[in-house]
């Protein structure tokens, strides 16, 4: 008897289907993205609160009430240093027009959002990182000083 040879055909389809086999399983999943930490969250929060605050202004502002610009062009500030302490491509997408607008602005509504954000402040202190609970109490004192300097008219 003579020994029975491999075609070169069965061979290349052994070898295919080997390969085949071997990579049939399924590629690693990326893991999914680490949860943010507790401060990163609150500086997003912030974030959104103080664009919010920056559009009540600008709706006052765009209205003629131009002794607010100062105002809120503090908010303006605090909200680009907040931004610097969040990692670029995880910021919270600012508001969008229609959010902004159908909150009504008033002098009242404002002097009421100083009063609150500044109270909120000394809460917002606890566990956070030396220069991010100095910048959030730098923030709080500037809303206090908003609170009872704001015009009573304009």
């Amino acid at each position: 008897m003579r020994p029975r040879q491999l075609s070169r055909r069965a061979l290349l389809a052994g070898g295919a289907a080997a390969l085949t086999a071997c990579s049939a399983s399924d590629p690693p999943q990326p893991s999914a993205p680490a949860p943010d930490s507790p401060e990163t969250v609150l500086l997003k929060d912030l974030i959104a609160e103080k664009e919010r605050t920056v559009a009540l202004y600008s709706s006052l502002i765009s209205g003629g009430a131009d002794k607010l610009v100062p105002f809120r062009d503090r908010h303006q500030a605090h909200l680009n240093e907040l931004r610097k302490h969040v990692k670029a491509g995880t910021a919270p997408p600012s508001p969008s027009a229609g959010a902004t607008a159908t909150a009504k602005a008033s002098l009242a509504r404002l002097r009421t959002l100083e009063r609150k954000a500044a109270a909120e402040r000394t809460r917002q202190l606890d566990g956070v990182s030396p220069g991010v609970a100095q910048l959030i109490a730098s923030i709080g004192a500037c809303e206090a000083a908003h609170a009872v300097a704001l015009p009573r008219s304009l």
